[in-house]
């Protein structure tokens, strides 16, 4: 079989997962990106549709990939990551204007559907183990620090060359990068001193720890969403009513709970997923 003839067949194995009554959800290999998938999935199951699961796929460009190749119909995003990340669009700050524009290209390049904000933002925050507050505050300190940083962070256009530009952070050598899960471990076992985290991460309250405040405002907003596959909402009509009804409803509060549930808590994902649509 020629190479033309196996691109064709896969296009329609793709073509056709969409067809077989279940909804696939997929998420980033990250602990609230399993989190949101999970209820994403439970809240299409209460509403009496068939799911798979296709969570902790990998990486953003990993997720969107399998998006735009219909492997999957939705998965959850961010507003800056998608703006940034994927669109290779500047870094905006306004909230509002970077959701419009997200939801404008999505539509017209790949006739993905970007819905509504499901309610908290989820900035990067650059973590410590002491006493200082603001960004601008640690790049006063003339120790240069050993900074930690999930693999991304090296490269994106929101992420650690824009951040040094912007204050001038100094660093002792090259930042060690590794798997999200183990930044806050390393960070308390002093392999580092500084990482890029989130402001949701439920492990910075309940290690102690400090999330610097952005005094700058460097980083783009993040706002929670849901992309999903226009032909799979097309199809099911029941599709974007049940996936509206977790608009606006996920605080920051209620992520960072979550979150720590899972990674401090170790509870199972399926049991807290249930437990939030329970009090939802």
């Amino acid at each position: 079989m020629g190479r033309a003839q196996i691109v064709a067949g896969l296009s329609l194995l793709l073509a056709g997962c969409g067809s077989t009554g279940r909804i696939v959800v997929g998420s980033k290999n990250f602990t609230e990106q399993v989190v949101l998938g999970e209820i994403v999935a439970q809240q299409l199951e209460r509403a009496g549709m068939k799911v798979d699961r296709k969570l902790n796929l990998g990486g953003t460009l990993l997720a969107h990939q399998a998006l735009v190749a219909g492997q999957i119909d939705l998965y959850p995003e961010y507003t800056g990551t998608a703006l940034t990340a994927i669109l290779k669009l500047p870094v905006s700050r306004d909230a509002a204007e970077v959701e419009n524009r997200v939801r404008q290209e999505y539509r017209a390049r790949w006739k993905i559907e970007w819905l509504s904000s499901l309610g908290f933002n989820n900035t990067f925050a650059m973590v410590i183990d002491n006493g200082f507050e603001t960004l601008s505050q640690a790049a006063g300190r003339k120790q240069g620090w050993k900074l930690g940083v999930g693999y991304e962070f090296l490269t994106r256009p929101d992420g650690l060359p824009g951040l040094l530009e912007t204050y001038h952070l100094p660093l002792a050598g090259t930042p060690l990068s590794m798997d999200l899960g183990l930044l806050y471990q390393a960070l308390k076992q002093k392999r580092v001193d500084m990482v890029a985290g989130n402001a949701t991460d439920g492990l910075i309250a309940a290690m102690g720890l400090t999330a610097l405040r952005d005094d700058k405002s460097y980083f783009p907003p993040y706002e929670a969403a849901l992309a999903v596959r226009g032909a799979a909402l097309k199809s099911r009509p029941a599709l974007r009513a049940a996936l509206d009804g977790l608009s606006g409803k996920i605080s920051t509060v209620a992520m960072r709970k979550m979150n720590y549930q899972v990674d401090g808590q170790h509870h199972a994902v399926r049991d807290v997923a249930r437990d939030f649509l329970d009090g939802k």
